[in-house]
């Protein structure tokens, strides 16, 4: 049984009073929702803020450095992360991939870097409007997954969580149907499967981020290879994204 992941992605929201009040408010909301691990990523300046406030709620970085050190500058490392106490990383997401050049090779070394330092990846895949309605959906996700993903080990391999993302649902307000979701999850665990084995596929976490609210949590949940959410907006506030984090 795969146990879901609620994993709030905050983007560039919130200062670090913010954080810490959103914690107060958030944590009693969700004591004892033990049916799903549950991650909050905010932006760098308030992981310190967010760990300290978290108690059992994992916290993740929205981004990572694929080196430990150097003169990168206002780039962060992965064991930079971890001496900070976060346990989670956001890799690839597709605004990294549109505004900051992220590509699939570099998405495979900050993976590879998150998890030598001991921390879990959640690695990002997902087509763009134009690419789905050129019927391009499946090529996109395959050419990400073997670009970013197939080239780990198998033990590296077991230790990440993969999030679909359609780009074109992502703070746009439309969000794929449960159906359109669970085809691309089916795609993707199919893809694990032929890399990595079938104990592999159905061990692996594959999360839905795109648009997701309360009110469409529960459907999304329901399909058979949807196994929890990377959620945007719906994450800032704290009795929203408690609603969704309390789907069953």
């Amino acid at each position: 049984m795969r146990k879901p992941v609620m994993a709030g992605n905050w983007k560039m929201h919130k200062t670090a009073a913010e954080t810490a009040a959103f914690f107060e408010k958030f944590a009693p909301l969700v004591a004892g929702a033990d049916h799903a691990e549950i991650v909050i990523c905010p932006p760098f300046v308030n992981l310190p803020a967010a760990v300290a406030a978290g108690g059992g709620i994992g916290i993740g970085a929205q981004d990572v450095f694929w080196l430990k050190e150097g003169a990168y500058t206002g780039e962060v490392s992965a064991p930079m992360l971890a001496a900070i106490g976060c346990r989670w990383v956001i890799i690839g997401h597709s605004e990294r991939r549109q505004y900051f050049n992220e590509t699939d090779e570099t998405v495979l070394k900050k993976t590879v870097a998150a998890l030598d330092a001991g921390l879990k990846p959640i690695v990002c895949v997902g087509e763009r409007l134009e690419e789905r309605e050129a019927g391009a959906t499946e090529t996109v996700l395959e050419a990400q997954f073997n670009a970013g993903i197939a080239e780990l080990t198998g033990e590296q391999f077991a230790r990440l969580v993969i999030a679909y993302e359609p780009v074109w649902a992502i703070g746009t307000g439309k969000t794929a149907t449960p159906e359109i979701a669970q085809a691309a999850h089916h795609f993707l665990r199919r893809e694990i499967r032929a890399r990595f084995g079938p104990e592999a596929a159905g061990a692996c976490r594959i999360l839905y981020g795109g648009s997701v609210k309360p009110d469409n949590i529960k459907g999304l949940m329901a399909q058979p290879d949807i196994d929890g959410a990377l959620v945007g907006g719906a994450s800032l506030d704290a009795a929203t994204f408690a609603a969704i984090v309390h789907y069953p």
